[in-house]
């Protein structure tokens, strides 16, 4: 089979190997489809805790080829699939609590170890996602940047008739604001670019706000439409998908006294966070990591709403052409929202 290896800083190669033998617990997927995401680009850049060479891809779908007789846990060979490409011990405290997606030895198909940019995978069965009925398989590829926004729009505890702000419009955010949305949640989104905020109205959000880099966020125009739309109070909910320091300290100079603030953005960088307005407010700030196996219910949040879904994906690339698409990711010259990698087997006739 073909794999596409990760050898180097900004080097792949493409390597033909033996497929992968059918072990016990486990089935043979054929990858038909690969999402990139940030993650990818700084794995491939060699910016990443992670050794070289990997084969990448952990946002994948495809077909069940092969299953070890008389297993299946509800999975039949010819059967679409995501994958939950999160693995854990299931033995550290954070597991034992059903944190399992902080596991002190977690890891990730295609960030730690061989994931999907190759023909044929092992993946255990219990990663397996059925694909809902009427999702493209190619749009399923999706279920796990889904996955992300929720597990972050519920460690917030949103209620229905608050309104919550949003802070990056890329994926993630747009998907969060999406389900937002769908809980009866008054949704603000505030961006850099505004094609982003452009499509942000289209997955629900009531206003946003344009944030010119290095000038006052909110504005002399933006800070009343937000003081409006929260009742002078400010937002109850912030959810940080940017990763960008000064938007985590905008997130807690902005949000409600008793508010939260999820931080699903990561960054390696410092912020500069007041020690007076946390306890003053007496905020909730969490962290936002993975998902605890929600890869399922974002295949249904992408199910619900097709069309948007299909929205996020504005590059496609042939398997072959997988450096040209790290490529235009690093390079930022064209509006990117998701970026698909058609595998071999993925590949429209």
């Amino acid at each position: 089979m073909l794999s596409a290896v990760t050898v180097s800083k900004e080097t792949i190669e493409f390597r033909n190997s033996p497929e992968p033998s059918l072990q016990p617990g486990h089935a043979l997927v054929r990858v038909h489809n690969v999402t990139l995401c940030g993650t990818d680009l700084h794995i491939w850049e060699d910016d990443y805790p992670t050794d070289l060479p990997l084969i990448q891809g952990h946002e994948f779908s495809g077909i069940v080829e092969a299953l070890t007789h008389g297993e299946n846990h509800g999975i039949s060979i010819g059967d679409r699939v995501a994958v939950n490409p999160i693995i854990y011990c299931g033995e550290c405290r954070p597991c034992l609590t059903g944190r399992y997606n902080v596991c002190q030895n977690v890891g990730c198909l295609g960030c730690y170890s061989d994931g999907a940019l190759s023909e044929l995978i092992s993946v255990p069965l219990d990663k397996l996602c059925p694909v809902p009925d009427g999702l493209p398989l190619d749009m399923a590829a999706m279920g796990e940047p889904a996955s992300i926004a929720m597990q972050a729009v519920n460690r917030g505890r949103p209620q229905a008739g608050e309104t919550a702000l949003v802070l990056g419009s890329g994926p993630i955010g747009l998907l969060a604001t999406l389900y937002l949305t769908e809980l009866g949640v008054t949704v603000v989104c505030a961006d850099t670019e505004q094609h982003r905020l452009d499509l942000a109205v289209e997955f629900g959000a009531t206003d946003t706000l344009l944030v010119a880099p290095g000038s006052d966020f909110p504005d002399a125009h933006q800070g009343p439409r937000l003081e409006a739309l929260t009742d002078g109070y400010g937002p109850q909910m912030v959810i940080e998908a940017t990763g960008v320091p000064s938007s985590l300290e905008n997130a807690i100079r902005l949000v409600a006294s008793a508010g939260r603030i999820v931080q699903v953005g990561i960054s390696p960088r410092q912020a500069n966070v007041s020690m007076k307005d946390i306890p003053y407010k007496e905020l909730d700030i969490m962290g936002s990591r993975m998902s605890l196996n929600l890869i399922p219910d974002g295949l249904a949040l992408l199910a619900r709403h097709p069309a948007k879904a299909s929205s996020l994906m504005t590059h496609r690339f042939a398997f072959a052409d997988l450096q040209q698409a790290y490529r235009l990711m690093q390079g930022r010259t064209e509006k990117i929202g998701k970026i698909l990698i058609e595998m071999p087997a993925g590949t429209p006739a």
